[in-house]
């Protein structure tokens, strides 16, 4: 299910962007790359354009300038199910699953367009990387623990085997030890070979999981950097990280 090539090139390049909800622009020229194999994150404030620059890349909002490269190709102002269908997997913040459905149906749903007969040895691959989820797989998803909501919402968005899996806030809400779990699952699957694109504002778990990063403060990108040299930098150690 999951790829094994990692050959540093560009997957995702945003070039310029600018987009917004009618005549509220919130993203400013914003520019960023998500390298074949990276870990990349977003970090910032709340209501800084961190959700919306992944609507934006994801379709739901269409840029008003620029451009959103994938694989070389112009997905800019693509409807969403057209950029799924392209290899892109995305985890909304909030989670966003179908709680009076079971564990199960939710994950086949994340498989609608996957041939049923390779079906199976996806759920299998999805059940693998989160057990807890084929224990619970007839419970319904909003009996979930919020937890296990995540790991749902996460294998969910997996099951179509994207190139790019972009999560939204996958540790809003969490406990410390249940969000580094979540974390843990995320370096899982970016170690067989899935490229991640993060947004999170638990700075200190994001900085050590990725491989680069970007802080956007006001909808734009104020710093661009390796994520080991911004854990680093005491400008986002005093903002971001509460170390004085």
């Amino acid at each position: 299910m999951f790829k094994d090539s990692k050959d540093n090139s560009d997957l995702l390049v945003l070039k310029n962007i600018e987009s917004g909800y009618g005549h509220v622009k919130v993203l400013h020229n914003v520019s960023l790359r998500v390298k074949k194999g990276q870990i990349v994150t977003i970090v910032g404030a709340n209501g800084v354009g961190k959700s919306t620059t992944i609507k934006t890349i994801m379709g739901l909002l269409k840029p008003n300038k620029g451009s959103i490269e994938f694989k070389n190709k112009d997905i800019g102002g693509l409807p969403a199910y057209k950029i799924v269908d392209l290899g892109i997997g995305y985890s909304p913040e909030g989670r966003e699953i179908f709680g009076n459905l079971n564990v199960f149906e939710n994950l086949r749903i994340g498989a609608y367009t996957v041939d049923k007969n390779d079906f199976p040895a996806r759920l299998k691959e999805v059940y693998n990387l989160f057990p807890r989820l084929q224990e619970r797989q007839n419970q319904e998803a909003g009996s979930l623990s919020g937890g296990e909501q995540q790991m749902l919402a996460i294998a969910r968005a997996l099951m179509q085997d994207p190139d790019l899996l972009i999560l939204d806030e996958p540790s809003l809400g969490l406990a410390p030890i249940i969000a580094e779990e979540i974390f843990s699952r995320l370096e899982e699957i970016n170690q067989k070979g899935t490229t991640i694109l993060l947004i999170e504002q638990n700075v200190n778990l994001a900085l050590q999981l990725s491989d680069h990063a970007y802080v956007m403060e006001k909808g734009r990108i104020v710093l661009d950097e390796k994520a080991s040299l911004l854990a680093e930098n005491n400008y986002v150690q005093k903002t971001y990280m509460g170390i004085a």
